[in-house]
């Protein structure tokens, strides 16, 4: 059985943390292959707190990198659930970089991931609904949609 539907807001997670040396490239910036690691443990709070479950990655759409993130700036990620289509949801990404000297803060990706719950035998299993109650969390909830069907229409158009 379901749980009831949820709020957007009770997905919502933020993680953060300080950009290190062994994380950078020989430039002094992160790692792009790190970004994308922060980003999924982001998503994947979000969907965990949401389907109270396990979850897994099953897709993440592109990446642009808009700015750079120095060693010892402070990373921020901050995550929540876009959209549920029964065993599946979209969780956005957005992350941000944090002069702490300036307290200056950078758009630096966003990125829309998909997961699937698991039950403790490792089948997918339905997730509650989402509620979207502010009007960004209605347009996030209806371009989820459109997204869906972009990913889908790939996947046909790969087999």
């Amino acid at each position: 059985m379901v749980e009831t539907a949820k709020a957007v807001r009770e997905s919502v997670s933020e993680y953060s943390e300080i950009a290190l040396p062994n994380d950078a490239n020989p430039l002094g910036t992160l790692l792009g292959g790190r970004v994308m690691h922060l980003v999924d443990l982001a998503a994947a709070m979000a969907a965990m707190r949401h389907a109270r479950r396990p979850v897994v990655t099953a897709s993440v759409d592109h990446m642009n990198f808009l700015n750079p993130i120095r060693i010892g700036q402070l990373v921020l990620l901050f995550s929540s659930v876009n959209r549920v289509f029964r065993t599946s949801m979209e969780v956005g990404v957005k992350v941000w970089v944090e002069d702490l000297m300036s307290g200056e803060r950078k758009h630096t990706c966003s990125a829309y991931l998909t997961f699937v719950a698991l039950d403790p035998g490792g089948a997918r299993v339905e997730i509650p609904q989402v509620i979207p109650e502010t009007e960004p969390e209605r347009r996030r909830y209806r371009q989820a949609g459109e997204r869906r069907e972009y990913r889908l229409s790939l996947r046909r158009g790969s087999g």
